[in-house]
């Protein structure tokens, strides 16, 4: 018989599900000792070693270009490109996206199971598409400042493109962008003041984040949006929890000479806001068996109740007593942890 070759997380929570089954009597002892014996712990995980070699080769590949650029030669070429129309640039980059895409196609149909190599070339596809935009932007730029625009025209781009292809990842662009494109239209429209409706940036993308993550809940039950549903639900909390963890340091402030002056006591108020929601959205996880919403409640609580500690005790205690007091709550934390771990595993 074939061996399931699986890692050691998913063996441990076979090994559970096998002995929680054979205790409730819905497998008989042989039959769980089968079950249990078809299983093998991987020795080594080579699919997220692929995953990250990957990433880092497309990383190594922009410091390369990197340096690249700021040889004397290619300086000085790319000066005799200088006055190459935007146009021409926007649709070099254009033609080499879709060959791209047409190439990130044809792969995932004849080697779909090489998933990294395949992201790795649609992604780049993506940069030049991004590079496309901003090309055709510059060309009929009339001087308004008003390049907001240019992200809110790359999210039906990547959003068509996400969808054509049913791809995550350009679906996650699409997704930035609108962010984006939020950020800096409140900009423009205010002539990049601080405040746009009496918010700074911090307080706009809570209001955003809101939005998003109240339109997933809307959509959660639509079939055409099934596939991109799980992606826009953690961006938008994504959204959501960053901007209530810099609301909680910067306030309503949206300038840092004035922030700067202010004693950090007067923000306790945005803390106690912010730990709020994030217990709202544990104890709705905890409830509705919501796993996404019940981590990001439970990581941002810890995350904002610890950066108030760091902002008011850091200058006030004794550094020993600082992080003695650190060390202790930690430990208290996983020793909860494990125990409510090692209840699970009995149950």
């Amino acid at each position: 018989m074939t061996k399931l070759k699986i890692d050691k997380q998913e063996h441990e929570f076979l090994k559970d599900a096998i002995k929680h089954w054979e205790k409730d009597g819905l497998l008989h002892a042989d039959k769980a000792d089968e079950l249990r014996s078809t299983l093998e712990i991987k020795g080594f995980d080579w699919m997220r070693l692929a995953k990250y070699s990957f990433w880092i080769a497309l990383v190594c590949g922009g410091v390369s270009f990197t340096f690249l650029i700021v040889n004397d030669a290619v300086v000085k070429w790319m000066k005799s490109l200088y006055y190459t129309p935007d146009i021409i640039i926007s649709i070099i980059s254009g033609v080499a996206a879709a060959a791209l895409f047409f190439l990130g196609r044809r792969r995932e149909k004849l080697y779909p199971e090489k998933v990294f190599s395949n992201e790795a070339v649609v992604f780049t596809g993506v940069l030049f598409t991004a590079c496309c935009i901003a090309y055709l932007g510059k060309t009929f730029d009339n001087g308004s400042g008003h390049y907001s625009l240019l992200f809110f025209a790359s999210v039906f781009v990547y959003g068509f493109l996400a969808w054509r292809m049913q791809s995550k990842l350009i679906w996650l662009f699409a997704l930035v962008s609108l962010g984006s494109w939020f950020g800096t239209e409140t900009g423009y429209q205010t002539r990049w003041a601080d405040y746009f409706l009496g918010m700074n940036y911090p307080l706009r993308f809570v209001m955003f984040g809101l939005v998003l993550v109240g339109t997933c809940q809307l959509l959660r039950n639509r079939k055409w949006f099934a596939y991109f549903w799980e992606h826009t639900y953690v961006v938008g909390l994504l959204y959501l929890f960053l901007s209530l963890w810099m609301l909680s340091i910067f306030g309503n402030y949206g300038n840092l000479d004035k922030w700067y002056n202010v004693k950090q006591i007067s923000f306790f108020y945005w803390g106690i806001i912010s730990a709020v929601v994030a217990g709202v959205f544990l104890l709705y996880g905890l409830k509705r068996n919501d796993t996404i919403a019940r981590e990001f409640g439970i990581t941002f609580l810890i995350l904002f109740i610890y950066t108030k500690y760091v902002e008011y005790f850091w200058d006030n205690i004794n550094k020993t007593l600082f992080f003695a007091i650190l060390a202790a709550s930690f430990w208290l934390i996983g020793r909860k942890a494990e125990k409510i771990w090692n209840l699970k595993r009995t149950d």
